[in-house]
């Protein structure tokens, strides 16, 4: 055999290997689609029996007992009500770990679904009906999948795999801890130490079989303000003789407008300054003491975060003072940008391309929503992708956190192969 022969069967050798690694293993091919209508049955149990964030308990409960049965070592209590199995290969190497976020949302359910969720508690001192308006219950069950799938092929995994099973995305309720930030508190990411990071979310807008993607900035980091106004109350009639502190919110929100349109730059990121909520007042002829100011920041680059939180706490207080009044500013920080590690991106990517078909994977735009799985990103590499849960016959789906949201149950499959997959290759790889 001449050089050039053997240069050729190289090469041919070596697309041959490339592509048989975008390909789903067999085996696993087949039990994910027999376990598709057990994965269905569960997401719609959660589905009907939702539960707020750090409020979990049951759903806790049918996680853990699963995670038990599979013969996983399973710690219960994590971040409150969180849960956290452990899956360890016939061979060592790097570990891995997949978060499903499992918590449900003050929302009144209305989709016409013969599961639709009627539970009611009450939230911030209110009655309100309770639903999964987000879709955590099909990550919840996607990722049950997952862990039943891979315990029964050690023998193919070359490493640890670590499920998260998470508490309060949505944030958890006033003056409590939870979610993302509180499990790595508790040394979720350690013992073993995780090495990468999957997670994914479906989407109601993102036809069913797609998969949308973004290296780098994905989601925004999301940050909640609230600004006090103090002026002088004084007689509607007169504001000569105070000082108007819904004048002064009016004149600070306008100014607040200008960070992003003058000083931020919008060739880099996109980058979002709301304000949500204005209290003041009691009457129609008394110009008030005070006002309150409450929103939101987005950001999905670190440089322009640092530059908007700062011209925020500048222009706040000064803008008062113009008016004659006084101004403060705090933030609270709900989420990091949702960063998937290029290189991570790069590597995993024609896996996802070889399961959902090349045509089938889209490089998305960033958006502005938030996510706490970026808290998990800033300690160690992720990749989150967002899943096809849209009906192919729907022109127009329900956003998420509204009470018409309604996912494709026919778009889990695709996610308990990918990620099944996805955690096969990137052991399998080091």
């Amino acid at each position: 055999m001449n050089t050039q022969t053997q240069f050729t069967l190289l090469i041919v050798l070596l697309a041959f290997c490339s592509i048989q690694a975008q390909q789903i293993d067999p085996k696993i091919n087949v039990m994910a689609e027999e376990l598709e209508s057990k994965v269905i049955e569960w997401r719609r149990d959660f589905h009907q029996n939702p539960e707020l964030s750090n409020r979990e308990v049951e759903t806790a409960k049918k996680i853990a007992k699963h995670l038990k049965d599979l013969g996983l070592e399973v710690t219960e209590n994590v971040a409150k009500t969180g849960v956290v199995a452990v899956l360890k290969g016939d061979k060592k190497g790097k570990t891995v770990a997949l978060r499903a976020d499992i918590d449900a949302l003050p929302v009144t359910e209305r989709a016409d679904v013969p599961f639709k969720s009627i539970v009611k508690t009450t939230f911030l001192d209110t009655e309100v009906g309770v639903s999964h308006a987000c879709g955590h219950d099909t990550h919840t069950a996607i990722l049950m999948g997952v862990a039943e799938i891979l315990s029964k092929h050690k023998d193919k995994i070359n490493g640890t795999v670590k499920f998260i099973f998470q508490p309060a995305e949505e944030g958890p309720p006033p003056g409590e801890e939870g979610g993302a930030k509180l499990m790595i508190k508790e040394g979720v990411l350690k013992n073993p130490d995780v090495d990468a990071i999957f997670g994914l979310h479906i989407n109601s807008g993102t036809e069913v079989g797609k998969i949308r993607y973004k290296p780098g900035g994905t989601m925004a980091a999301v940050e909640r303000f609230v600004i006090n106004v103090k002026g002088k109350q004084t007689h509607g009639s007169a504001p000569w003789t105070g000082v108007d502190p819904i004048l002064i919110s009016a004149k600070i929100i306008d100014g607040l407008q200008t960070i992003i349109s003058r000083e931020s730059p919008l060739v880099n990121e996109a980058a979002v300054i709301t304000v949500g909520k204005i209290t003041s007042g009691v009457r129609f002829n008394i110009i008030p003491e005070t006002a309150e100011l409450i929103g939101t920041v987005r950001t999905l680059d670190p440089k322009m975060r640092e530059l908007i939180i700062r011209r925020m706490s500048e222009m706040v207080p000064s803008i008062a003072k113009t008016y004659g009044g006084k101004a403060t500013i705090e933030f609270q920080n709900n989420t990091s940008i949702t960063y998937n590690d290029p290189e991570l991106v790069k590597q995993m990517l024609p896996t996802i391309q070889g399961i959902a078909g090349k045509e089938n994977v889209i490089l998305a735009k960033a958006t502005t929503g938030g996510e706490d799985f970026s808290y998990f990103q800033e300690v160690v590499p992720g990749f989150y992708f967002f899943l096809g849960g849209k009906s192919p016959n729907t022109e127009k789906a329900a956003a998420h956190h509204t009470p018409d949201f309604f996912i494709d149950e026919s778009g889990l499959l695709l996610g308990v192969k990918v990620m099944s997959q996805l955690t096969l290759d990137y052991l399998n790889a080091q």
